[in-house]
């Protein structure tokens, strides 16, 4: 009885978050839109970006190269000239909202609605634009062998862990121009400092660990970034994320992971956040607090961030690829060879 009662709850909240999604359509408006050239199979991918000049042109390439054929993004009232670099891409359809981030559910409910009305059927990425997905044999196999796999195993989702990325030397010093890799300035992490439980009554894999847990938040451990998330799914417009990708409902979705003791497949979000722009960003994002329910506890790790914090420690590991990532743990192949 009572998972029937949790099942009928979380039906009604995902039909509520759908129906938010719904109303949040109207904060949209439409740029350039392409989606007629979308076809049968495609990848897509979706996301929310603000002043990323400097890191649209390798996320758009690094995602292409996997397999990506169109982009659907909205720009949340960029200053930096997003806007223009989106538009010329003739792969990309852009929607524009200045509306609030924040009360958008972090940008979740525009996306949402993207996928409901885009996305359905299609394997999806979801990623923000510091965000670089990786998995097992991804220099040579595009995501159209990866999600055919996954089909063959009757799967529609791929979860991979945030794996955040750092230079060494206080933040701010190390180059980076417009268009750049950032892997070729952001070269360490944290290997072994993670966590993971599940959590109810969703069922999503609750992780936290790494750089940011080590360096900001060792007194709250427990409000630390989650690094759990699911940049891969098969969409199904019946489907709602519930808190940004780190879970989505229906919550068998979130069930991606094995509990038989055997390794699930998994990959990682290369995540580079720690650019030498990362100092000028927490001030404005400090002033905007547009990105965290927590205003009073990310006020803190705003503060922190403008004193230039060294991350590198003697613990620190160097990103050698994703067979080491596998080796340390951090992800799986899962059974696919």
């Amino acid at each position: 009885m009572a998972d029937a009662w949790m099942a009928y709850r979380l039906r009604w909240k995902r039909r509520r978050l759908l129906w938010r999604a719904f109303r949040k359509r109207r904060q949209l408006r439409c740029v350039v839109d392409r989606t007629a050239a979308i076809a049968p199979g495609d990848i897509l991918l979706f996301a929310t970006v603000r002043n990323e000049a400097e890191r649209l042109p390798h996320f758009l390439a690094h995602y292409r190269a996997l397999g990506v054929r169109h982009f659907l993004i909205v720009d949340n009232d960029s200053t930096d000239g997003s806007d223009r670099i989106l538009t010329d891409q003739t792969d990309v359809s852009l929607w524009h909202s200045a509306h609030s981030y924040k009360g958008s559910r972090f940008g979740m409910d525009w996306i949402t609605w993207l996928m409901a009305r885009h996305g359905h059927g299609y394997w999806c990425v979801v990623a923000d634009a510091d965000e670089l997905l990786i998995y097992p044999y991804w220099e040579t196999r595009p995501l159209q062998a990866l999600t055919g796999w996954l089909e063959s195993q009757g799967r529609t989702a791929f979860g991979a862990m945030m794996l955040d990325l750092y230079p060494q030397g206080p933040l701010g010093q190390a180059p980076f121009k417009d268009g750049d890799d950032p892997l070729a300035t952001l070269h360490w992490f944290d290997s072994g400092n993670y966590i993971m439980c599940r959590q109810e009554p969703l069922r999503n894999l609750w992780i936290q660990g790494g750089v940011r847990a080590r360096s900001f938040f060792a007194v709250e451990p427990r409000r630390a970034p989650t690094l759990g998330k699911l940049p891969l799914v098969r969409w199904n417009r019946r489907y709602a994320w519930v808190s940004s990708t780190h879970s989505a409902l229906p919550r068998r979705l979130n069930q991606n992971y094995a509990t038989d003791g055997a390794e699930g497949p998994s990959g990682i979000l290369l995540h580079t956040k720690f650019l030498n722009t990362i100092v000028a960003k927490s001030a404005q994002e400090r002033e905007r607090g547009e990105h965290f329910g927590n205003s009073v506890l990310y006020d803190r790790y705003y503060a922190a961030l403008q004193e230039r914090p060294d991350l590198w420690s003697a613990c620190s590991s160097r990103y050698q690829g994703w067979r080491h990532l596998e080796a340390l743990g951090l992800m799986s192949r899962g059974g696919w060879v």
